[in-house]
């Protein structure tokens, strides 16, 4: 199992790129490199002449394959939330109660991938990349552009397959997506309060504490409806 994840590829929308990132050397250095600098620099001060320097190329050279560095961004966080996807169909694919795939949905949310093994990226490093920057990929005037040209497909199948789960629990629950949208918001925000701002969440609350605490949310949640 873990070699069939390790050379997986996730279907990003060739219109987030201007040519294929897997179809050179440089293209995949491109994406495994770039998580950790914009991670290091902020979204903010990350530019392409500074992760030219680190892929040991030109800037012009890497605008070849992305128009921008917001395009980069949504490359990648379309890339992590596939790997996640993928992630989740291999951990349940034997899983037949709803109550044990929800429990795995929910820890891939709060821990990150189980198969962290890819050669194309660092999935750890984009782990820290989503958590810290992912908003941006979207809070932007374009979105509505963007989301009709299919630009958060990933996003959306990942969190379909979640939902799906919630009504095989609950068929009577009204909310499965805005539980699932809810839950995925709540489990990046946590991850970032507890790097950048603990006083907001409690400091015990990691582990399998933290896991807790999302399995009664959702679980009592499921069942008082």
């Amino acid at each position: 199992m873990e070699q069939i994840l390790t050379g997986f590829v996730v279907p990003v929308n060739s219109e987030i790129f201007l040519k294929d990132p897997l179809s050179s050397d440089l293209g995949k250095k491109i994406i495994r490199e770039s998580p950790h600098l914009i991670v290091t620099l902020g979204m903010e001060s990350f530019n392409f002449k500074r992760l030219s320097e680190n892929v040991g190329s030109t800037e012009a050279a890497i605008y070849r394959y992305f128009e921008n560095k917001h395009k980069l961004l949504v490359y990648l966080t379309n890339w992590y939330w596939g790997w996640l996807e993928h992630n989740l169909v291999f951990a349940t694919s034997n899983l037949h109660d709803p109550l044990d795939r929800m429990k795995v949905a929910i820890r891939l949310l709060v821990e990150g991938p189980v198969y962290e093994k890819n050669k194309y990226m660092d999935i750890q490093k984009l782990r820290l990349l989503v958590t810290q920057e992912s908003y941006k990929a979207f809070l932007t005037k374009e979105v509505d552009e963007e989301n009709n040209s299919g630009f958060f497909k990933q996003f959306y199948r990942f969190t379909d397959r979640i939902a799906a789960i919630v009504s095989e629990i609950n068929p009577k629950y009204n909310y499965p997506k805005t539980l699932v949208s809810t839950l995925v918001e709540s489990t990046l925000l946590h991850a970032f309060f507890l790097k950048h701002m603990p006083k907001m969440t409690e400091s015990g609350l990691v582990g399998e504490q933290k896991l807790g605490f999302y399995f009664d949310w959702v679980f009592k949640t499921l069942k008082d409806e």
